[in-house]
């Protein structure tokens, strides 16, 4: 089990590396415990949100490298599998986790038919519970269609490629699209508290306070 602290380790997490952890103390009965592991040639995060009053949890993505994924789950309880978007490189490992956990496969259904898997549907402020813990379902639309990001505690935001440390994800010259994922910043995220934490779905972290002052400079330059 990964070190955990009632901070978010300043350590970069490195691809295939050890995973970091950190508690939110205020999310569940007892706290959630986050922890981060990065997998694959693209820096994924894997988030796994534990429920520390009974073990249940939350895998955010499984991205690559089922045995890293299963590793950092290894004796608890998965309850559910979000993806964040339909990027092949956000699932790959999903088959393989469901299978190995049973925890229910969760996608925004705008983006069910880039996935090639089974997944049930979460909406745009849906709650995903694991114990006595839950998050919030925010549908940030843009990167892809069916992007989600999810809210824990009002305190910790798993970003998926919605936001990044200095900007969005990438829309790949698709003007409308931009266009939709800055309205889901402006509208959606930075509508949050400064002091929220960004987890992204690679590299590090940052805060909504950090990214605010740029959204007008990344509206203007168009990526």
């Amino acid at each position: 089990m990964p070190p955990t602290s009632s901070l978010l380790p300043a350590a970069h997490v490195d691809p295939g590396g050890a995973a970091v952890a950190w508690v939110v103390p205020d999310a569940g009965d007892a706290g959630v415990e986050v922890r981060k592991r990065s997998v694959g040639g693209l820096d994924n995060a894997v988030y796994v949100l534990r429920d520390l009053a009974t073990d249940d949890a939350l895998v955010v993505d499984a991205a690559d490298d089922a045995d890293l994924v299963l590793e950092a789950v290894e004796g608890l309880a998965v309850r559910a599998v979000v993806t964040t978007h339909g990027h092949p490189d956000h699932w790959q490992a999903l088959g393989a986790v469901v299978a190995a956990t049973g925890g229910s496969p969760l996608a925004h259904p705008a983006d069910a038919d880039l996935i090639p898997h089974r997944t049930d549907a979460v909406e745009d402020g849906g709650r995903v519970h694991f114990g006595t813990a839950e998050v919030r379902v925010l549908h940030t639309p843009g990167h892809t269609p069916g992007s989600v990001c999810l809210l824990l505690a009002d305190r910790v935001l798993l970003s998926g490629d919605t936001l990044f440390p200095g900007g969005p994800g990438a829309t790949r010259g698709d003007a409308a699209a931009f266009r939709t994922l800055i309205g889901s910043l402006r509208e959606r995220l930075f509508v949050l508290d400064d002091a929220t934490l960004v987890c992204p779905g690679h590299g590090d972290g940052t805060t909504i306070g950090a990214e605010r002052p740029s959204l007008d400079d990344w509206a203007a330059r168009g990526w």
